[in-house]
């Protein structure tokens, strides 16, 4: 009896650790120069995968001694809707917003996002409220936080599966206003050939998270939540967000 209660504890420990050796799988998307390809791809894995998010969550990781693997795919509603079914996993850089608040646990922030209106650098486009960039045409990213900012304001949003498509239509004259992040619009826009854009409106400013799958031990985010923190108050996330 005690030989056999000893083998089934042996196996339960053996278990538990098999189980904390799992990575922890953070899914992300590109959102230059948050989060991105280093190829320029719409998939790639660890090394593979740079910005500041990524690299801070790397150091963050590194700090609370937690096996973290990093993987970019395409679209952001798929691995989004990925972290919400299934253990083992996280999400960056998420906007927390009072939607999903209880959808996920949460680790930050570890950056902050500007959201904004875009029109051309050339466009005679001015807007003294939300309320008058009704009258135009606005495009999106379907899925995005930002998008759902207008939807929720009662604003038509026209939407579009890649980023980069809100660029070649404002280009094109297809839409008057591209809703977006001040950083990261810009950036994307450079890639596809545009540099002349101007603010119209300043929408919200988001800081930007880790979310974890529900089922994520809190004594796991607490981990993690602390590595971040004494990385901030030790200056090393400056340090991160300058390289970019």
């Amino acid at each position: 009896m005690f030989l056999l209660r000893f083998v089934t504890i042996l196996a339960l420990a053996c278990g538990l650790s098999l189980a904390r050796a799992e990575p922890l799988v953070l899914l992300t998307e590109n959102l230059p120069p948050f989060n991105m390809s280093v190829a320029g791809t719409n998939y790639a894995r660890d090394d593979g995968v740079t910005g500041i998010s990524s690299d801070i969550l790397r150091a963050v990781c590194e700090r609370a001694q937690v096996q973290c693997q990093q993987i970019l795919r395409f679209p952001w509603q798929r691995v989004y809707q990925q972290t919400l079914d299934d253990a083992g996993y996280g999400l960056f850089s998420t906007a927390r917003t009072a939607e999903r608040e209880g959808l996920f646990k949460w680790v930050g922030p570890i950056a902050r996002n500007e959201w904004v209106l875009f029109s051309k650098g050339d466009s005679s486009i001015q807007l003294n409220s939300l309320d008058d960039a009704r009258r135009y045409r606005i495009g999106g990213y379907r899925g995005d936080a930002k998008t759902q900012f207008l939807l929720d304001r009662g604003l038509e949003v026209q939407t579009a599966l890649r980023d980069s498509e809100n660029v070649k239509k404002l280009e094109r004259g297809q839409i008057d206003l591209w809703v977006t992040s001040n950083q990261a619009g810009r950036f994307v826009a450079r890639q596809e050939g545009l540099d002349n854009l101007k603010v119209v409106q300043n929408l919200h400013t988001a800081d930007l998270y880790l979310a974890l799958n529900l089922q994520t031990p809190d004594e796991l985010v607490q981990k993690l939540q602390s590595a971040l923190d004494s990385l901030r108050a030790e200056g090393a996330l400056r340090s991160i967000e300058a390289r970019y």
